[in-house]
């Protein structure tokens, strides 16, 4: 854990208190009785029936927030163990001790899974997002399939007044059509229906439910996206958990109006930030063939369009020339 922090995320603070919890850990097994050289002494490698038995699961790892927490896992499990078996060693005094480290290990082991990547990372190329109200030539059903086959590798759908049983519906719909493909879904704002549905994202916005409060619900089942315009935004989402960025709006965009235009200079910036830039992000807002250009040249590596697709006569045309614009896609991806 504590070399995750210093070498992966160079979170001083963080490695600090992991530190202090070891050195705190050393000191309260002295006042125990702790004995290196007896201990030593005591192991019986060929004797232990443990080492005989293995499980399947513990000659892999999907990345480094399963390292992290294999490794939290045993220590709080360790702590408890060795809190338990204090309670009959010089009056049980140790074992409040060990109950404060463990409490403190709790802590450390959220701060360090809230900051570290998911292991899938995979960086979108072109997301279209699903408002039915935006699919005025074609069904939204077919936008999303004429959509995928065109070689957009994500679905998000963006419906914000349907009843919850017929969102689901959809989402488990295009659930299905994104798997066939090869593509991945996210949902709007809600969690619970990405859950349900097996999405593999959800995205949120500034005023939605909290980051941390949201992979509670969700663990590392779904990848969390956040909208960001600014640096501070961005940093403060990737410091909560956020898996990837939208970064917009780009342009002024008749479907999501507001107030401040971001810009193509957020981009620019976010790219020329070594932490935000390795994670992966969707730039956002008024895309279309005819500024997606101003964007790539930036080096943006992934775009999310919505009535430039859903809009079109032909989705899958649209899709296409979008694609044309973009980076090849990463084959190690």
């Amino acid at each position: 854990m504590e070399d995750l922090a210093r070498f992966v995320l160079d979170d001083a603070e963080l490695t600090e208190r992991i530190k202090e919890i070891r050195h705190d850990l050393a000191a309260a097994l002295v006042s125990l009785g702790y004995d290196h050289t007896r201990l030593a002494a005591s192991r019986d490698v060929e004797g232990d029936v443990g080492t005989t038995i293995t499980t399947e699961r513990e000659t892999r790892r999907d990345g480094l927030a399963d390292v992290a927490a294999a490794a939290a896992s045993r220590l709080t499990e360790s702590l408890r163990s060795l809190e338990e078996c204090a309670k009959i060693v010089a009056g049980g005094s140790g074992a409040v001790m060990l109950e404060e480290l463990r409490y403190r290990a709790y802590d450390v082991d959220r701060a360090l899974t809230l900051a570290l990547p998911t292991q899938a990372h995979r960086q979108w190329r072109l997301c279209v997002l699903i408002s039915e109200s935006l699919c005025t030539h074609c069904p939204w059903q077919e936008v999303a399939l004429t959509s995928l086959a065109a070689g957009a590798d994500c679905i998000q759908l963006r419906e914000k007044s349907l009843p919850d049983a017929e969102l689901l519906r959809r989402a488990r719909v295009l659930a299905g059509l994104t798997r066939d493909a090869g593509a991945e879904l996210a949902i709007n704002d809600r969690a619970d229906i990405a859950l349900a549905a097996g999405a593999g994202a959800v995205h949120l916005g500034q005023n939605d439910l909290p980051i941390e409060e949201v992979r509670r619900l969700v663990a590392r089942r779904v990848r969390i996206g956040v909208s960001t315009s600014t640096l501070d935004q961005a940093h403060d989402a990737l410091g909560r958990g956020a898996d990837y960025l939208g970064l917009g709006p780009m342009f002024s965009s008749s479907t999501k109006p507001g107030p401040r235009i971001a810009g193509p200079g957020f981009l620019e910036e976010v790219l020329a930030d070594p932490e935000l830039s390795a994670r992966p992000h969707l730039a956002i807002g008024g895309i279309g063939v005819g500024n997606i250009a101003e964007l790539t040249a930036l080096g943006c590596r992934g775009v999310a369009v919505s009535s430039a697709v859903c809009s079109a006569h032909s989705p899958g045309d649209a899709c296409t020339e979008l694609l044309e614009h973009l980076p090849a896609p990463d084959p190690d991806a």
